[in-house]
């Protein structure tokens, strides 16, 4: 049986015990980290935490929805053991009916009927680092390659564990400035997601330094579920000519590989991303976006709302 829970009714640790042994448990699912970026979060529980999907609520003009938050690429269900698409689809169909608009983005591994529900694939890009290092850099491409040589040409220096306001900071002051969606309260998100990982001893953070001792580039990289997710980064316009960027993701492939970890790139349905991505050997991989509009009729007045709320 599917049980609707408001947040307070959640057994966290239940809940975090599901998320750690479901098979396509991820970072974005545990608790501490729904809590931090959705304070509202609810939940479709089936029988005793088997099978769990965190509903990421809101509330605007009236109108209650549920939406993806910032930081968080995939959710949906999570099973600990088989999950067939029927299955995914009764937990669909259980999202409680005032709920008249979601948004939301479901895991790799959930299948869905795409004639009954809206959906739009969507892609991510994952290497597996199980393999040692001289044969995951032979996968490179010639302009990875190429990039990482200007970078050690250049004489940049990695440093590890750079402060987090640092790399929002140098985020802000350069791509930053083009991104319009992202608020002062994202950012506040940002900074305590990142945090509360290292806290938690989850984060590894990589930055680059130039040879007059200048940030000009770093990564965020957040790990649960034997994957590491590509969660952050801030670059200058110099970075951009220097290749440091590709130098840093290089320096974590080398420090991680062997392990039993895939490095999730938190993928971009961007071209250019999704060539950055594949430059370092990555593997495509998709999940959907799922979109659910029962606002009164498909009105005009509907569409104003969903204007809202997208606003």
């Amino acid at each position: 049986m599917i049980k609707h829970l408001k947040y307070n009714e959640i057994d966290k640790n239940k809940w975090d015990e599901c998320i750690r042994t479901s098979f396509n448990g991820n970072i974005y699912a545990y608790s501490w980290y729904l809590n931090i970026v959705c304070e509202s979060w609810e939940a479709l529980v089936e029988n005793d935490y088997e099978r769990v999907f965190p509903l990421t609520t809101g509330r605007k003009f009236g109108v209650d929805y549920l939406y993806q938050p910032f930081f968080t690429q995939q959710l949906g269900v999570f099973s600990k053991n088989i999950l067939t698409k029927g299955i995914v689809d009764k937990f669909i169909s259980s999202i409680p009916e005032k709920y008249k608009f979601a948004e939301i983005l479901l895991n790799t591994f959930n299948k869905i009927d795409d004639k009954e529900f809206q959906v739009t694939p969507q892609l991510n890009h994952e290497l597996d680092l199980i393999s040692s290092y001289r044969i995951l850099s032979r996968h490179y491409s010639k302009n990875t390659k190429r990039n990482i040589t200007k970078a050690e040409k250049a004489e940049l220096t990695i440093v590890k564990n750079v402060k987090p306001d640092e790399i929002i900071a140098l985020f802000r002051k350069n791509r930053g400035k083009t991104v319009k969606t992202l608020k002062e309260k994202n950012y506040k998100v940002l900074s305590r997601l990142i945090y509360t990982a290292i806290y938690r001893g989850l984060a590894q953070i990589y930055g680059a330094y130039t040879k007059n001792n200048q940030l000009c580039s770093a990564v965020v990289f957040i790990e649960g579920n034997k994957k590491a997710v590509f969660i952050f980064s801030g670059s200058s316009s110099e970075a951009r000519k220097n290749g440091a960027m590709p130098f840093l993701i290089d320096a974590f492939i080398k420090d991680n590989s062997g392990k039993h970890l895939t490095l999730d790139f938190d993928g971009s349905n961007d071209p250019n991303l999704a060539r950055f991505y594949k430059g370092f050997g990555s593997k495509e991989v998709n999940y959907y976006k799922l979109r659910i509009n029962k606002l009164s009729g498909l009105s005009k007045h509907a569409f104003r709302v969903y204007k809202k709320i997208k606003g």
